[in-house]
């Protein structure tokens, strides 16, 4: 595992020197995609609607002439957020966003909560869920004062600009004759505050998953500011590289739907540091550490397969056939996948468990996620099924043969069932429903930059945060619970 990390480590330290460079090469040479200074200035927005500009051609010489001048004289789609006439934003799409965004919130608080809740020991349930309780508080603050800046406006191909800093620019203005509004670019038929907090919710679920592979070990002080540091210095830039379209991973033609390389590659593999970092458990192979409340863990887990209707679906940022056809592939991927995970378990063990199916649920929704809007129905059966396999073996085999402590298989599920998903995008990706063609080599550039950055950038923070104020609570304070030891309470 050290060997691991070191190489993990100069992969790191090489992609950071270049993006370096190439945040350099902006600052001196501004990319036209961030030409506009002014981001809530009216601009038109990109859509069907729009009138053609026909005015300069009534006097061409022919019809080629006139409409390759048409072609000139229309608008450029806007590339950063911008301000419109509240009669041009869509009330279907708006209402379907506005459930999504209440949806993916609902995946976190409570249903993650819950879904880790239940699989740890009972002296430390109350601390497992006030994590996802505070990681939802702590996320929200830094994504208004400079996430959902840094990740969704223009700026260099690996991180934004500062024009939503503190929501600047971003406003709603009631007048007697009429209404304006900012909206984003990549969301122009619904305001963008809806736009904003949906994008939220994601920020908030990802660092959330990441407690799944620390549980029962870390000092929830060093915990607030791991999560702070992590949102800004690795979620932002993932988010901003894969779905900004300027960003790297974007012009590289990577495709990632809902987030399988920007939530689950992301946060798995800063789980799996974590808990080489942390260390294993006291008594961790020795001492039995079975749930104390499955009963929890199938609530969470049926939370976590309706909310991520909000997190596939809601993707579609439009009431669309689009959002529709994400929503039926989740909806098949899920259920491959808990059976495929259920039979392979019922083969390996001689029973198949509850804990099990719900796990292998969780694996289909991880492996869907970026295939969601790319693929039909046959791919979202073979992803499935191929998530709730693979993933089984990752949990059970390949933890006890590497021998690190995931406690709740964070990496096993999350990081492992994102590569499958993010791969098997580039295999059965349907030009007809995503408007891109699927290239396995360009799915596996975007699973590498984001293992490579994400996973060294969080071993980093890690040891300088253990220098500063240590990040793991003591052998006393571990076996007593952290219920008790950090948080003063406990459940009956």
């Amino acid at each position: 595992m050290r060997k691991l990390l070191m190489s993990l480590l100069m992969a790191g330290s090489l992609l950071a020197g270049g993006i370096g460079a190439a945040l350099a090469d902006d600052a001196s040479a501004p990319a036209a995609a961030s030409a506009p200074a002014d981001t809530t200035a009216s601009a038109p927005a990109a859509d069907a609607s729009a009138p053609a500009a026909t005015a300069g051609t009534a006097n061409a010489a022919s019809a080629a002439d006139a409409s390759g001048a048409a072609a000139a004289a229309a608008p450029a789609a806007p590339t950063a957020p911008f301000s419109v006439d509240s009669s041009k934003i869509n009330s279907g799409d708006t209402a379907w966003m506005l459930t999504s965004t209440a949806l993916v919130l609902f995946m976190t608080i409570p249903g993650l909560a819950l879904f880790y809740g239940g699989m740890v020991r009972k002296k430390n349930v109350l601390a497992t869920l006030m994590q996802s309780f505070a990681i939802t508080c702590v996320v929200t603050i830094v994504w208004v004062v400079v996430g959902y800046s840094l990740a969704f406006t223009p700026g260099g191909m690996f991180i934004g600009g500062f024009s939503r800093v503190f929501m600047a620019g971003m406003n709603y203005i009631h007048g007697d004759k009429a209404t304006t509004l900012t909206v984003s670019h990549l969301a122009p038929t619904i305001p963008e505050t809806v736009y904003c907090v949906y994008q939220m919710t994601f920020a908030i679920i990802t660092p959330a998953l990441i407690t799944g592979a620390f549980a029962d070990r870390m000092k929830f002080s060093a915990m607030l500011v791991f999560m702070t540091l992590w949102s800004i210095i690795v979620y932002s830039p993932i988010a901003h590289m894969v779905w900004e379209p300027t960003g790297w991973l974007a012009t590289a033609g990577i495709l990632d739907f809902a987030g399988g390389t920007v939530v689950h590659i992301n946060a798995g593999i800063a789980g799996l540091v974590c808990c080489l970092v942390l260390g294993k458990r006291v008594g961790y192979g020795k001492e039995v550490m079975a749930p104390h409340n499955l009963t929890l863990t199938l609530i969470g887990g049926a939370m976590l397969w309706v909310g991520w209707f909000g997190f596939n679906a809601g993707s579609a940022v439009a009431a669309d056939g689009r959002a529709g056809f994400a929503m039926f592939a989740t909806q098949v991927a899920t259920a491959a996948a808990a059976l495929a995970w259920m039979f392979a378990e019922w083969i390996a063990k001689g029973k198949p468990s509850v804990l099990g199916i719900v796990s292998g649920a969780v694996a289909g929704l991880v492996a869907i996620t970026p295939a969601s809007g790319f693929v039909g129905i046959g791919g979202s059966l073979v992803i499935g099924i191929a998530a709730g396999v693979i993933c089984f073996w990752s949990a059970t085999w390949l933890k006890a043969k590497l021998g690190y402590d995931d406690s709740l298989d964070a990496f096993g599920v999350h990081c492992v069932g994102g590569i499958v998903g993010a791969l098997l995008t580039g295999v059965f990706a349907v030009k007809d429903i995503g408007g891109a063609d699927g290239s396995v080599i360009l799915q596996a550039k975007g699973v590498l930059t984001t293992l490579v950055y994400s996973g060294v950038v969080s071993f980093i923070l890690l040891k300088v945060i253990d220098l500063v104020m240590g990040i793991r609570v003591t052998e006393e304070e571990e076996r007593e619970g952290l219920d008790v030891s950090l948080h003063g309470e406990h459940v009956e």
